[in-house]
């Protein structure tokens, strides 16, 4: 089992910027993979952007060159740094962990509001 609880939502101007937290815990060990979702009001759920164990990361075309993803050396916390926010950013923001014991399971947390507006 892995606990995620996300930080760092709120109101910013368009063309601000905003750093997201995502901190892991639980069976920190056994995950492979990290990654940041959003879901924008009447849309579904879209990947924003992932991170390996090993470091190698993966953005949505839409944000590539304006967010970056990372996490601290002991693996325990996620982030993601967003620059030159746009309307378009505004959603919900999601972490996940994908972790593998006996099968592949991803956990959510429970999201955190973006919300860019003037």
């Amino acid at each position: 089992q892995v606990q995620l609880v996300e930080s760092g939502g709120g109101l910013v101007q368009p063309g601000g910027s905003l750093r997201l937290s995502c901190a892991a815990s639980g069976s920190i060990s056994s995950i492979y993979a990290m990654g940041w979702y959003r879901q924008g009001p009447g849309k579904q759920r879209e990947l924003v952007a992932t991170i390996t164990r090993g470091g190698n990361t993966n953005y949505a075309g839409s944000v590539k060159g304006r967010f970056t993803i990372s996490r601290d050396n002991a693996g325990n916390t996620m982030f993601l740094q967003m620059n030159s926010l746009k309307p378009e950013d505004t959603a919900v923001y999601l972490c996940s962990a994908d972790i593998y014991i006996n099968r592949p399971e991803r956990f959510w947390g429970q999201g955190t509001q973006v919300t860019v507006s003037s």
